[in-house]
């Protein structure tokens, strides 16, 4: 759990909201089902009408990462390849082949399959390296799903305010209502941009970053693997790839 964006969300919020009621006024207000209805729904129907349906199915999944970040151990997959040169420089590349099945990353077993399979070095980083390309491409685009929400949804806001006034501008034969009833129209305002700049461009930005991280990652992994496949020494390897650290 990532509690640093709990936090940030909790304090966005709740500073939001602090600053409301010091100026007077009142949570009920900022509570309104139909404003919330027409922002979420309106930027999640334009969000799904602008995206592939793969695509935002993962944008989708991959949003709880923003608060559960993927463990992503580098100095654990050093020490891995590390191990995995001395078996080859000793016994062989065969010895590597129990290995595959207890691999979990698809990424990781392809690399050690290529390996096993004695592969030439340079066509093993071809191959993964491909892979890392769809992987990044399909990824980002997923991520960007959150960024396309991020645009929509003031947008949305505005629209939903329009709706309100124009309610209330059918209750004009009544002005005491028409206080109460414009404050609560330009809610939709508040939550369409609150909702772009306090949720969704944070979680698009998080997500980035996380898969950069993967792929920063995973290009050690291909570094590793050819080196492994060059019969480079392993102490080579490990200071070779402590670049990678960040």
């Amino acid at each position: 759990m990532d509690r640093l964006s709990i936090l940030g969300l909790l304090l966005a919020f709740s500073g939001i909201i602090g600053g409301s009621l010091l100026e007077g006024g009142s949570v009920i207000v900022l509570l309104q089902g139909a404003s919330l209805l027409i922002v979420l729904g309106g930027t999640l129907g334009a969000v799904m009408l602008q995206s592939p349906a793969k695509i935002f199915g993962k944008g989708f999944k991959m949003a709880r990462w923003a608060f559960a970040t993927p463990h992503l151990s580098q100095q654990k997959l050093i020490y891995q390849l590390s191990a995995w040169n001395n078996i080859v420089r000793r016994n062989g590349v065969l010895q590597l082949e129990d290995q595959i099945d207890e691999m979990s990353d698809p990424f990781i077993r392809k690399g050690l399959q290529l390996l096993v399979d004695n592969i030439p070095a340079e066509k093993i980083r071809n191959v993964l390296e491909i892979d890392l390309k769809t992987y990044e491409q399909h990824h980002f685009q997923s991520a960007r799903i959150w960024e396309s929400a991020a645009g929509y949804s003031p947008t949305i806001g505005i629209m939903g305010a329009v709706l309100g006034l124009v309610h209330v501008m059918q209750s004009l034969n009544e002005p005491s209502k028409l206080g109460a009833g414009i404050a609560i129209a330009f809610i939709s305002t508040l939550y369409g941009v609150g909702l772009a700049n306090l949720v969704f461009l944070p979680i698009a930005g998080k997500l980035k970053n996380i898969i950069l991280q993967q792929v920063n990652l995973k290009e050690m992994y291909i570094d590793g693997v050819v080196m492994i496949a060059n019969g480079e020494n392993s102490l080579y390897l490990e200071n070779k790839l402590q670049g990678y650290l960040c």
